[in-house]
């Protein structure tokens, strides 16, 4: 997690520089400071006690009378070291999973296949590996078990991997009713991940750009969709709970293992930019103290023309940190009660 914050605070560090306001002090970690690292330009770098990301303080955050500052400066520019945090996230996701697709995930492998099912009749043996179904890539079960759905009593064109050579088979997906889906699926076959080493589904540079692109288009509009899809029962309220830096923990160590029994790094660097995602729509959130609150306030005085007095929005953001904070100790509490990843 701290190295997704310190990506957030230097996007809003870079920003602060470009516009010519002044930073008194970019610090590695919470406070309190353990020691002064350096001072150029007049800004200190500092290494904190607390090891949880870091942060960016401007002068003059909170008052307009700070020449130089934060609060003295230009609405345009505001806004510009605002936005930048959750831009260096959303920056950093697209180059994470451009490296990811490139390495490739792990394939996916037949590891059996059942009696009389769609996948013996059109010979699939174990130890194939799928690399596209109806011309779509096949990146995890989830993409193949999406075509094959779509397509439950009509062909589908499979591209799998053989002994080295790839070749071309049509099944015909069985439909509901028509199958155990106790014992199998549609098709009738196991899956798992060949062993570390074994054939990847990797890209080129600019295939891997433009599905980098498709993958954080995707994370964006499913988090916007969540409240829709719980009031909709798309979703359970389990599947849709909000997390600390506990549950974090717990997904990214399971991601860790992951990689670690696939020996692949894709399972990590993928959460990773799910992780970036997260915390940059997080903090545009219209919440006071955090960054969408701040620009909701320089929103509310472009429109009327003259900003809110500066102690009141001081005086909200506090309110809104005490908030936040209470409810970060909720949800700790939960993860840890109710873990997202149960012990084994």
């Amino acid at each position: 997690m701290t190295p997704v914050v310190l990506i957030h605070e230097l996007g809003h560090f870079t920003a602060a520089k470009l516009s010519k306001i002044r930073v008194d002090e970019f610090g590695f970690g919470l406070p309190p400071r353990a020691v002064k690292l350096a001072e150029r330009a007049g800004t200190i770098y500092s290494l904190n006690w607390i090891p949880l990301g870091g942060f960016v303080r401007p002068a003059g955050e909170d008052d307009p009378s700070v020449p130089g500052g934060f609060a003295s400066a230009s609405k345009r520019a505001r806004l510009f070291v605002l936005v930048s945090g959750a831009g260096a996230n959303f920056l950093a996701a697209l180059l994470i999973f451009w490296l990811a697709l490139m390495i490739g995930p792990p394939a996916i492998e037949v590891s059996n296949v059942n009696e009389g099912s769609p996948a013996m009749e059109a010979g699939l043996q174990a130890g194939d590996v799928f690399l596209a179904a109806n011309g779509v890539r096949i990146d995890n079960t989830g993409s193949l078990r999406l075509v094959v759905e779509e397509n439950a009593g009509k062909e589908v064109a499979l591209t799998i991997l053989r002994d080295g050579e790839e070749i071309n088979v049509t099944l015909v997906p069985r439909r509901t009713g028509e199958y155990d889906p106790e014992t199998e699926g549609p098709i009738g076959v196991g899956l798992s991940v060949p062993a570390s080493g074994g054939v990847r589904v990797s890209r080129g540079p600019v295939e891997a750009a433009l599905s980098s692109i498709d993958f954080m288009w995707q994370n964006v509009t499913l988090t916007l969709q969540l409240p829709a899809m719980l009031i909709n029962g798309q979703i359970t309220p389990q599947e849709a709970r909000p997390i600390s830096v506990v549950g974090i923990s717990q997904i990214a160590g399971q991601a860790a293992e992951s990689s670690a029994s696939s020996g692949s790094l894709y399972p990590i660097l993928t959460m990773a930019a799910i992780i970036n995602i997260a915390l940059g729509l997080t903090n545009l959130l219209p919440i006071p103290a955090l960054d969408g609150g701040r620009i909701l306030f320089i929103l509310i005085e472009a429109v009327r023309g003259r900003r809110i007095e500066p102690e009141r929005e001081s005086m909200v953001h506090v309110i809104g940190m005490l908030i936040l904070l209470g409810l970060m100790v909720l949800l700790i509490f939960q993860d840890i009660v109710n873990p997202i990843v149960p012990p084994q």
